[in-house]
């Protein structure tokens, strides 16, 4: 059993296992109850997918026609599709499962008037627990009875500030006890705890589509409203030429199969599996794949104040003295030194406290004795007041005491009946520090003489020495960071629950637009609309309470911003999850957080998203080339199955789904992974305005650009089905030319398209170790289906020269290389 500092009161007996077991059954575990999503619901899912579909019918007509070759090769096209799609229905389903690794796993209850410790899901409504300095609270609870008890809500609020409590008040699950303990009431259990609450916020949260996504689902739509028509046009007119509804099928399915661009998902599966490794490599998780492509187009990137920008660590900044002034050198003002030992004295002797921490360590700085070792605490006067303060008198081994007293400044000058003129200067540089961004507590030592303690603190006489002025300081090259990011074209946002002032204060020092500025407050009286117009000009939110960070997402996101957002909170969940990118801290982020993030910060280093940027620019800008080599690719598949019905110099079938499998599953997919090593110069990587231009992926030039290229390797595999035919070759051979052309057109135009401006013979120079080896296997399973008797025969080829295949090359340079002068002249921008 752990060791517990407070004592089992007779008032707070506990639960008996009987009462227990019926709070059990009333109220449920304290636990979070997570979906469990199916296997066989993600199996029926993928055969909801068009490519699974097609294969399907396409393998069952082979089985129907005892055509066993190509049943099997379909049936292994389909396990291969369906394996891909069964990794990425799984990499996304890891949910709120997160939420079941509660932040504390064990409390301390009473029960049948035995002290016991349990885990935290044991707990149940009415449990008396008792709650202590360093515990984090396990469940929504009423406090009974307290001493000194403080807790920090920064899971909650964002803030790092600890909040007193007192009987009656609740202490929220998650939160982190600070100072003090104390009895507290189980008042909600599991899904009813405010915890339980915004998790349930999350699920109503709509997930944004990443902006290459949208359109790359749009481009496939289209392209199977397209292909349905192509697939009943091809059936139709095949089967009344064949006779052959099964024969037309077959035909149609082709068609079909040609058209949907199934090697995109691919793809972008594989970019995003890869940009997800090398962002490990810059220790940024990322849990959501999507994120990853999303990273180059960002436009906006808000962060919290506390432990982003800033420390987490409030830190003794310097002392003033009402007659000696401001200064941090204790050494040499002996007054300004007595401030701060006083301030020691009125904090705990093993403080937990962070801004008590700091008052010992800059205590030890300068302390010649440490007479910390020679006290004993007579009477401890725990925080009370408005605003609060702490009172401690100390007896030393000389038999002297000592009395100190800190705290809100107000209660402090009032407990030493400070004079007008020292109320007034006091306040004054109060008022000066809180607008620099420090938090400011006021201290005095006391006097008592009298054998008999005193019952308060009114009883003594105190004299008000000055203030003590704490910062949270910002992250060591934190500016360089901001700067960094704006350098990206990329704006920072703070979104703090923090004073104006000190949120200001901050912004000045780590190079934020500090105005114009928005508080919560304001942000309540805005409508949609107005609050979308004033974040437009925005770049400092203050006093911004949960729900608002959601609001501010949202607007950004309808005013048409790429959001990245940062977060650690459970508070911060909501928002961390509508933003296109969720990016929470790994060390201090709660598990509600990261759960519902995209990235996570292995290290809560905001420097290194910097660096993650441009690597999703990088992945973005490459995966752009790879869709438009598929979509170049894709062209001349469909119109050769097109118009082998119009064009009498064509074997009677070009194509059947085993050439469209290969083409699309392996030749498609193996050359599109040159594109995710392609290096990106680094210009393009820092203009401001690449994540506008990122923005119109199937869109303008360089689309237009891509169907030419597709329309000219038509032309050049026709004409080379027309060299063959005048030649008065067999069908066998004439589609073994066809597919040849198309084939070595497919290998030119994965080098050519590496860049749209820079000719061919410079980006060889640029080194991409995978294109040698790729571009090797993609012609050795070429000549595999050339040279090997049972695959040839399974493709419908036959065998040919080596002089066969000269058209074919001359042909396929002809089609994908008269792009290289106009890129050379500049005639490409």
């Amino acid at each position: 059993m752990d060791h517990v500092n407070a004592p089992i009161l007779p008032e707070f007996p506990g639960l008996s296992q009987s009462s227990v077991k019926e709070q059990r059954r009333l109220h449920g575990a304290n636990r979070q109850e997570v979906a469990e999503h199916k296997a066989w619901h993600l199996f029926l899912d993928i055969l909801k997918e068009p490519m699974i579909l097609l294969l399907l019918v396409a393998c069952s007509m082979y089985f129907i026609l005892s055509e066993w070759t190509e049943a099997f090769t379909m049936l292994g096209a389909i396990v291969f599709v369906a394996g891909i799609s069964l990794i990425q229905e799984y990499r996304s389903q890891n949910a709120v499962k997160a939420l079941q690794k509660m932040t504390m796993t064990r409390a301390k209850v009473i029960r049948d008037g035995q002290l016991v410790v349990l885990p935290a899901e044991e707990l149940v409504v009415a449990d008396t627990g008792i709650v202590e300095e360093g515990d984090v609270i396990p469940a929504d609870m009423v406090l009974r009875t307290e001493y000194d008890l403080a807790v920090q809500e920064a899971i909650l609020t964002g803030e790092s500030a600890e909040v007193i409590k007192q009987p009656g008040d609740l202490l929220f699950q998650g939160t982190l006890v600070v100072r003090g303990y104390g009895y507290a009431e189980v008042a909600k259990v599991g899904v009813q705890t405010k915890l339980a609450t915004i998790q349930h916020s999350l699920s109503q949260v709509k997930v944004t589509d990443t902006p290459l996504q949208s359109q790359v689902r749009r481009f496939v739509r289209l392209m199977i409203v397209a292909g349905s028509g192509a697939f009943l046009t091809v059936w139709i007119y095949h089967s009344w030429a064949t006779g052959s509804i099964i024969e037309g099928l077959l035909q149609g399915l082709t068609m079909a199969m040609s058209v949907i661009p199934e090697e995109i998902p691919v793809a972008m599966t594989t970019f995003l599996a890869l940009g997800a490794y090398r962002l490990l490599r810059l220790k940024v998780i990322a849990r959501q794949p999507q994120s990853v492509e999303t990273l180059g187009a960002a436009t906006v990137i808000c962060v919290d104040k506390t432990g982003t920008l800033t420390k987490n660590l409030m830190q003794v900044a310097m002392t003033w003295e009402v007659n000696g002034g401001i200064t941090t050198d204790y050494f040499n003002h002996p007054a300004l030194n007595e401030v701060l030992e006083y301030a020691m004295w009125s904090s705990e002797l093993a403080p937990f406290d962070p801004m008590e921490v700091s008052i010992h360590q800059e205590y030890e700085k300068l302390a010649g004795e440490d007479r910390r070792k020679l006290a004993t605490m007579l009477k401890d006067f725990p925080l009370s007041g408005k605003p609060p303060v702490m009172t401690h008198i100390f007896a030393l081994s000389d038999h002297r005491t000592i009395t100190a007293c800190k705290g809100g400044l107000e209660s402090v000058l009032r407990l030493a009946n400070a004079g007008e003129e020292i109320s007034r200067q006091a306040h004054a540089m109060s008022r000066q520090l809180a607008s620099s961004g420090y938090r400011v507590l006021g201290v005095s030592k006391g006097t008592w003489e009298q054998s008999k303690l005193p019952e308060r603190p009114e009883e003594m006489e105190f004299q008000f020495l000055g203030l003590i002025a704490f910062l949270d300081p910002p992250e060591a090259h934190i500016k360089e960071v901001i700067q960094s990011f704006i350098d990206a074209g990329v704006r920072v946002k703070m979104i703090t629950g923090d004073y104006l002032e000190t949120a200001q204060a901050v912004a000045d020092q780590v190079g934020i637009r500090a105005l114009p500025s928005l508080t919560g407050d304001q942000m309540h009286a805005l409508n949609a609309v107005q609050l979308a117009q004033q974040v437009k000009n925005t770049d400092l939110f203050a006093r911004i309470y949960p729900e608002a960070k959601l609001r501010i997402v949202q607007s950004l996101i309808e005013n048409g911003e790429v959001v990245a957002m940062t977060g650690d909170g459970v508070n911060d969940a909501p928002a961390l999850k509508a933003a296109h990118i969720g990016i929470a801290m790994g060390r201090r982020g709660t598990e509600v957080a990261k759960a519902a993030a995209g990235l996570i910060l292995a290290d809560d280093n905001l420097g290194n998203m910097v660096d993650a940027i441009y690597l999703g620019r990088r992945i973005h800008a490459n995966l752009k080339k790879a869709i438009r080599y598929i979509i170049s690719i894709h062209i001349p598949i469909i119109l050769l199955v097109v118009l082998n019905i119009l064009l009498p110099f064509l074997p009677e079938t070009v194509f059947t789904p085993v050439h469209v499998i290969f083409l699309e599953l392996i030749m498609g997919p193996t050359c599109s992974i040159i594109y995710e090593n392609e290096p990106t110069r680094k210009s393009e990587l820092q203009k401001p305005s690449l994540h506008r231009q990122q923005a119109n992926l199937l869109e303008g030039k360089l689309l237009s650009i891509t169907i030419i290229q597709g329309l000219m390797i038509t032309l050049a595999c026709l004409a080379a089905g027309w060299w063959s035919h005048s030649n008065g070759v067999e069908a066998g051979v004439q589609r073994t030319v066809i597919f040849s052309t198309l084939v070595l057109s497919n290998v030119f135009l994965t080098l050519v398209n590496r860049s749209f401006q820079l000719p061919i013979w410079k980006t060889i120079r640029s080194h991409n170790r995978l294109i040698p080896l790729i571009l090797l296997i993609s012609l050795t399973l070429w000549l595999i289906t050339l040279l090997q008797p049972e695959v040839r025969s399974v493709f419908g080829f036959a065998r040919v020269s080596w002089d066969d295949l000269t058209a074919p090359f001359l042909l396929a340079c002809i089609g994908t290389l008269w792009i290289e002068p106009l890129k050379a002249f500049g005639w490409i921008k």
